[in-house]
């Protein structure tokens, strides 16, 4: 990478005074010596106001990664998207082409997909969903890709492909061996709250992961534990989709 001029990277959230990505970039331009780049937080009321966090930026802008509840909204002000995010429908990184255009990605799916297929297993034939937001659109896509069905849990379903929590009986749960949260029920400070799911048939053949990362181990992820289940939290989903912007950022 050659020498870079004053360089901003940021997070576009809403409410994101701790923010994964600020810490990890923070830190990961420290250690490569990259004084000249540092990451912000823009934390917007709405999305109206991304134009003004444009405008502002100028030309010091390098990147930005979305979060909830944006990665959807922030679609209609972008000039391009990759293939990937325009099949999932969703953006959480943004580029600044050479021309000047802002060009959507989603490094969600390469960040899921490099930490769940490890702990995937023969028997792991059908998974749910749990939330219907931004993030369980990159998850969806994910499992399409290598031949995992799917459903979405969802407090107010809609179509075909999507279940309430009330629908989630002993034979569902028994043919659906991994569950994954990508709901924000049970982050920090609302720890002991856990999806609305009958634990009581989870088996050791199941696979529960949570987006979630703080805390460490949810109630969702501790009472699939407690069955005897395989558990894993978004930690390293999250480093891996920040390694991903990193090189959709800096490849030519």
């Amino acid at each position: 990478m050659g020498e870079r001029k004053n360089k901003v990277f940021g997070l576009l959230g809403k409410d994101i005074e701790y923010s994964f990505s600020r810490g990890y970039f923070t830190e990961k331009f420290e250690k490569l010596d990259l004084q000249k780049c540092k990451y912000v937080n823009f934390d917007i009321q709405k999305i109206e106001d991304f134009t003004a966090v444009i405008k502002e930026g100028g030309d010091s802008l390098g990147g930005i990664n979305v979060t909830i509840p944006y990665k959807e909204e922030v679609m209609k002000y972008l000039d391009q998207l990759d293939e990937t995010a325009k099949a999932i429908g969703a953006v959480n990184t943004i580029k600044f082409t050479k021309r000047g255009n802002l060009k959507g990605y989603n490094s969600d799916v390469v960040g899921f997909e490099k930490s769940i297929f490890p702990l995937i297993k023969k028997h792991h034939k059908r998974a749910l969903i749990l939330g219907t937001g931004g993030a369980s659109k990159a998850i969806a896509y994910a499992l399409k890709k290598n031949d995992i069905k799917f459903k979405f849990v969802s407090r107010k379903p809609e179509g075909k492909k999507e279940i309430s929590y009330q629908d989630l009986t002993e034979e569902i749960m028994e043919k659906y061996q991994v569950i994954i949260n990508s709901s924000p029920v049970g982050t920090s400070p609302n720890t002991d709250r856990c999806p609305d799911i009958p634990y009581q048939f989870i088996t050791e053949n199941h696979l529960l992961y949570d987006l979630i990362y703080n805390p460490e181990v949810t109630t969702f992820l501790a009472k699939g534990k407690a069955q005897g289940a395989t558990i894993k939290n978004g930690y390293e989903m999250l480093q891996l989709q920040a390694e991903e912007s990193w090189r959709i950022w800096n490849k030519a």
